[in-house]
């Protein structure tokens, strides 16, 4: 049985860092990855959705040319190259993950899945396909998969998730999409510009509903422009083959009561992911679970079970790439360094890719009113800022919120042009703990988005 000084289960995106950082100091380590290297982000979420996301957008803009002062004629989509591109970069950047990690010293890379098999004399067993290894440490880092409801018939259609999504053949004429979030909306807008019908199936009052009123009703009223079907307030009970070749989507509203059925050629779920910790087969060395599944952790990743530690998406601690390549910097910086960081105390910051982007840090606005703190507020709309006007990208809204007292940002949204960029740098700027007047004093760059920040905060006022 060979034995290493830590053992790795999953390369994602805190594993193959992680197994890096360990022998570069002097550990033997043993890494698992029982499918493609890279995790979610690399095979079927952030490198593959935003490279599909970035054609869609390329062919919006075309078909907008007139707009701009020109003219491109009929934009035909090769659904053939889309796709091409998009599974090429997944290919080669999985590839070269695992190339790296192969060529290590110290580290050795098994191909297979693995799980506990208990301990012994103080050291975790750990079964590798059909090799057990051991070690004192063990790290998990085995992401999630998507949510699959208990529909009627769900097992007598085929259904996509987000992987098979981007790997079909042909391009769905008309895409049925169960969830209006992160991957419902991303996907939804991306295949309507390349060409597809595309509905969108959400339970609550709108889509995003977790955003802030302002927010949902403007991301809404973009997605019905685009001629993407929405019903809301609506619960798919039962799923059938169409005759066609396609799939019968019953829905019930449930809120009037009224009853619809939808012929779609394909149907993707996205309401949501669970984690892939069910067959590691945890209790064997007492590590434990919430009720959804996700491993519990303590404010330094650490599970239940002394010496294992939980990164990225199966600890529940946050569903991005970026927060679960963060773990990894927080273990690492622990283990190697001596130092005591925590995940508890990041300001959690992500983005939503759809055009235009929404970037969201710290407090909502509905947060900051309900947290009992003196708060003010400044928005401002995109039509009101010149970069926005001149790219004739004006759809969405700039919302900055500060606790009236400490001075400190609370939080923000951006929904509009680079959303994504404007929000990282109040991020960046929230982790000082300075005072919002020492943004309100710097001096911008013009012509920006981001301009308007100082701006914007002079107008602040006390909420209502």
């Amino acid at each position: 049985m060979k034995r290493f000084d830590a053992v790795i289960i999953g390369a994602g995106q805190a594993g193959p860092a992680l197994a890096g950082q360990l022998v570069k100091h002097g550990r033997k380590v043993a890494i698992a990855e029982g499918y493609r290297f890279g995790g979610s982000c690399v095979n079927y979420g952030c490198r593959p959705t935003k490279t599909l996301i970035a054609s869609a957008r390329a062919v919006h803009m075309a078909r907008r040319g007139l707009d701009f002062g020109f003219s491109t004629g009929f934009v035909e989509v090769n659904w053939d190259r889309v796709r091409e591109r998009v599974i090429q970069i997944v290919e080669s950047t999985s590839a070269g993950i695992e190339k790296g990690l192969r060529s290590m010293e110290g580290l050795e890379v098994y191909s297979a899945y693995a799980a506990f098999e208990g301990q012994h004399n103080g050291l975790y067993r750990v079964r590798v396909g059909d090799e057990v290894v051991e070690a004192p440490q063990v790290f998990l880092n085995t992401g999630t998969r998507a949510l699959v409801p208990p529909i009627e018939g769900i097992d007598q259609v085929p259904w996509l998730d987000s992987e098979g999504l981007l790997h079909l053949e042909v391009l769905p004429r008309h895409l049925i999409i169960l969830g209006g979030s992160y991957i419902g909306l991303e996907m939804g807008q991306a295949f309507r510009r390349l060409g597809s019908q595309v509905t969108i199936i959400e339970t609550s009052e709108c889509l995003i509903n977790r955003e802030d009123e302002d927010i949902k009703k403007e991301v809404h009223r973009v997605f019905q422009r685009e001629g993407i079907a929405i019903h809301t307030f609506s619960k798919v009970y039962k799923v059938e083959p169409s005759s066609h070749g396609g799939v019968l989507v019953y829905l019930r509203n449930e809120q009037d009561g009224s009853e619809h059925v939808l012929t779609g050629s394909h149907w993707l779920i996205a309401i949501g992911r669970v984690p892939n910790s069910d067959k590691l087969n945890l209790d064997s060395v007492g590590i434990e679970t919430d009720g959804r599944g996700y491993i519990k952790v303590n404010e330094h990743l650490q599970t239940t079970a002394p010496g294992v530690y939980a990164l990225g998406d199966v600890n529940g601690k946050g569903a991005f790439t970026h927060t679960s390549y963060q773990d990894y910097e927080i273990v690492r910086d622990n283990l190697l360094y001596g130092a005591n960081r925590k995940h508890t105390d990041r300001t959690m910051t992500y983005a939503l890719f759809t055009d235009p982007p929404l970037g969201g840090v710290g407090m909502s606005e509905q947060e900051a009113r309900d947290s009992g703190r003196r708060v003010l507020m400044a928005v401002k709309p995109m039509k009101r800022i010149g970069r926005a006007v001149e790219q004739d990208e004006t759809d969405g809204l700039i919302k900055l919120l500060v606790d009236a007292d400490s001075e400190q940002f609370l939080g923000a949204s951006v929904l509009g042009l680079h959303g994504d960029e404007v929000v990282q740098a109040i991020s960046y700027f929230m982790a000082t703990g300075s005072s919002y007047r020492v943004m309100m004093n710097t001096l911008p760059i013009h012509p920006t988005v981001a301009e308007f920040l100082p701006t914007l905060l002079g107008e602040l006022k006390p909420l209502d």
